[in-house]
């Protein structure tokens, strides 16, 4: 299965299913939608009410890339359940950590 990352300038792209109102916020790991394309699962204890499922999604990612919380962000779908996030930084490094922590 692919990954759900995208490279680019200064910084990475992973496409993101997100299920908030969980029991926990943890990633699940990569899974592959109906689509057929990957995306990496993850789960929040937040509700998407205000921007708080999003939020809660950034700061998730930032603690489970070992980033700070600022340069990660949900830069498409902010109101889908599948959404891009964008981690700033070097790219070949972070997709090497996605790589290692998956």
């Amino acid at each position: 299965m692919d990954l759900p990352v995208r490279q680019a300038r200064g910084r990475i792209e992973i496409r993101v299913r997100l299920t908030p109102k969980s029991s926990a916020d943890r990633i699940e790991g990569v899974a592959a939608g109906s689509d057929g394309a990957a995306y990496l699962a993850a789960r929040v204890r937040a509700v998407p009410e205000k921007g708080a499922a999003n939020t809660a999604l950034e700061r998730l990612v930032a603690d489970w890339l070992g980033v700070p919380g600022r340069s990660v962000s949900v830069t498409a779908g902010g109101t889908s359940r599948i959404k891009t996030v964008s981690i700033e930084g070097d790219p070949d490094a972070l997709a090497k950590r996605i790589v290692e922590l998956l």
